[in-house]
């Protein structure tokens, strides 16, 4: 699957959570030709500050291949992952990840992100994760403003 489809698969996730009042962030995870999941932030519906794309799109991965472990997964996420992110990615031991918009764009539309760029966590981590950034960029930076527009709420 090329990583602008699946990474049309989270940004339409992304949408329906700004409808449902979450935040504008999506994520779909697949491996061979096959989608594993797609899922949207519910940091907001689940009260839980750690229910970020990428981590209940593993979570659901996961749970469809009944195993921890995603090798030779491919992810794609409309911004580039936070430090808990990277490292659940990291540690579920997916191939590669793909990401839209950048920790400055998360931050400009008013995110409280930590400003440690997912390259250099790799970098330092030693991880063999590939990073692959701007993926359909402006279309997943458009989820900022959307999401703006739509909400009252800061983050």
């Amino acid at each position: 699957m090329p990583p602008e489809q699946l990474m049309q698969l989270a940004i339409d996730k992304a949408l329906d959570g700004i409808r449902g009042g979450q935040s504008p962030f999506g994520c779909a995870i697949a491996r061979d030709g096959r989608v594993l999941s797609v899922s949207h932030n519910i940091v907001w519906q689940e009260m839980d500050i750690t229910a970020h794309a990428e981590i209940t799109a593993i979570r659901a991965a996961c749970r469809s291949v009944d195993a921890i472990h995603l090798e030779h997964a491919v992810v794609a996420t409309t911004c580039e992952p936070c430090p808990m992110c990277m490292a659940a990615l990291h540690w579920a031991r997916v191939e590669v990840v793909y990401f839209g918009a950048s920790i400055d764009d998360a931050t400009i539309a008013g995110f409280n992100e930590l400003t440690l760029p997912a390259a250099e966590l790799l970098r330092i981590g030693g991880s063999t994760v590939k990073l692959v950034p701007q993926v359909l960029r402006e279309r997943c930076v458009e989820l900022f403003r959307t999401w703006k527009t739509n909400s009252g709420r800061s983050y």
